[in-house]
């Protein structure tokens, strides 16, 4: 395997699923040292280390060392080799934040991936798994990872603290991706929407979508959003409702925003017509930023652009986040890839905020653990 010399290095325990899976992608070993060295709980959370032992689960020959205090992390990536999983996720994390790392995987493992979670469906913190969904999805699709078998299916809706949710997500497996051209954004045509409620009264989602329609109906007639009351056993352990909005542009274009309320016990009771109003606030602050692909996912786009053919593809964006900054350079370490990035005036685009144009060759990745059937 590689040497020592491959290495890469790194401080700190930010980015740890972004070193992971461009470990596991481009199968150069990691290590991370001092990981919250200097706080008085040192060492990997438990999400972090169920986040670990995911990774360990959907690769075959991994070799994982963590140090006794927690501080040290070594990881060796073995091959993606997929199949039917379960996992049970860490109820401090919801499940987008593992799901996130597994919608990059999947496309490379061997056997198609099929994995029930089990957590948090929907929290404050990590994109919902209804958001992954509806955002997530599409974009893979335009990658040439579609069929029959690409699905995200929720079975139980888990609110924080306790969770309780669970979910199902298959991805088939390409031995390629195509390059996308994906420039033109186009015009906002409909609006769809989830106003969930578990566990508290089901009047509390007519509520979220009255306040939302309130605003959005300014904008365009063609808003749908669905009420979600989950009943009994797929309701999770906690109660809490919240809201998923996504706007569809004429060219496919998907942008989306959301809101949980606040856990059981912690912060100040929310109203639902105040929830409401604030997502759908969200949506259009998100409408205003712009791009063809929106915050959550720019770094799945960039990411499915780097491992596709040797081949131009092009993807404009809304301004960049923090995130997608240091995914950038995580790339250029891990892939030595740099992206051509050319800002977009308002003026040039006539709408909305600045753009971003990434431009970028793919790599030629080719998934050579795909059984040849």
């Amino acid at each position: 395997m590689a040497g020592e010399a491959q290495c890469l290095s790194y401080v700190g325990c930010n980015f740890l699923r972004q070193r992971l899976v461009l470990s596991t992608l481009s199968g150069r070993p990691l290590k991370i040292r001092k990981i919250r060295a200097k706080e008085e709980d040192p060492g990997l959370r438990d999400f972090e280390a169920s986040f670990i032992r995911l990774i360990d689960k959907v690769t075959n020959g991994s070799r994982i060392e963590i140090n006794q205090t927690g501080t040290t992390l070594y990881y060796q990536p073995g091959l993606l080799y997929g199949g039917s999983l379960e996992h049970d996720c860490s109820p401090s994390r919801s499940i987008g934040y593992y799901l996130e790392s597994l919608l990059c995987l999947a496309p490379f493992m061997k056997h198609p991936l099929k994995i029930v979670l089990r957590g948090v469906t929907n929290d404050q913190v990590d994109p919902s798994v209804d958001v992954l969904k509806a955002t997530a999805l599409p974009l893979l699709k335009k990658f040439g990872i579609d069929g029959e078998s690409l699905e995200i299916k929720i079975n139980r809706r888990g609110m924080p603290p306790k969770g309780g949710g669970e979910i199902l997500f298959a991805c088939p497996v390409r031995k390629v991706l195509q390059p996308i051209q994906f420039t033109d954004p186009g015009k906002i045509k409909r609006i769809r929407g989830t106003a969930y409620s578990v566990r508290v009264s089901p009047q509390m989602a007519n509520r979220m979508v009255e306040s939302a329609r309130s605003i959005l109906n300014k904008f365009l007639p063609d808003i749908y959003i669905y009420t979600d009351h989950m009943k009994g056993v797929s309701s999770g352990k906690s109660p809490g409702f919240g809201m998923c909005l996504t706007a569809e542009t004429i060219n496919g274009t998907i942008l989306s925003a959301e809101l949980a309320s606040d856990p059981q016990g912690q912060g100040a009771a929310v109203l639902p017509e105040e929830l409401g109003q604030n997502c759908a606030k969200l949506l259009l602050e998100e409408v205003y930023r712009g791009g063809c692909v929106d915050s959550t996912n720019q770094s799945l786009a960039l990411l499915l652009m780097t491992l596709g053919q040797r081949d131009v593809s092009k993807v404009l964006l809304g301004p960049l986040s923090p995130y997608t900054i240091e995914f950038l350079r995580h790339l250029r370490s891990f892939f030595q890839i740099m992206f051509k990035i050319e800002t977009k005036t308002p003026e040039e685009e006539h709408m909305g905020g600045e753009k971003v144009l990434m431009t970028c060759v793919g790599i030629g990745f080719s998934n050579l653990s795909k059984t040849i059937r």
